[in-house]
């Protein structure tokens, strides 16, 4: 393995961590979950994105964490729907 792909493999990890570290943080936030109670369809949305980052996660272990940061974008991009679930909910509550 060359220089390169070390630190390509050490940065797609890097990057990996640091979204893992702002996802966990979201999603143990409660003020960030949709009631299932009030909006269920928005609610089960969110938990499919959970799964979603969770299966990403999964192929990025699988891959050695080798997947050119698109893995670790995709879940940049799902904790972004996450959180817009979730302004759509008050929206909702507003009306």
């Amino acid at each position: 393995m060359n220089t390169i792909q070390v630190c390509k493999r050490f940065i797609t990890w890097a990057m990996g961590c640091a979204v893992a570290v702002v996802f966990a943080g979201c999603a143990a936030a409660p003020s960030q979950r949709v009631s299932y109670a009030r909006h269920p369809n928005l609610a089960e949305a969110q938990s499919y994105i959970e799964r979603a980052i969770d299966k990403v996660g999964d192929a990025q272990r699988a891959n050695d964490f080798d997947l050119n940061g698109h893995a670790a974008r995709a879940k940049v991009l799902l904790e972004q729907a996450y959180a817009e679930i979730k302004l759509a909910a008050e929206a909702a509550n507003a009306r």
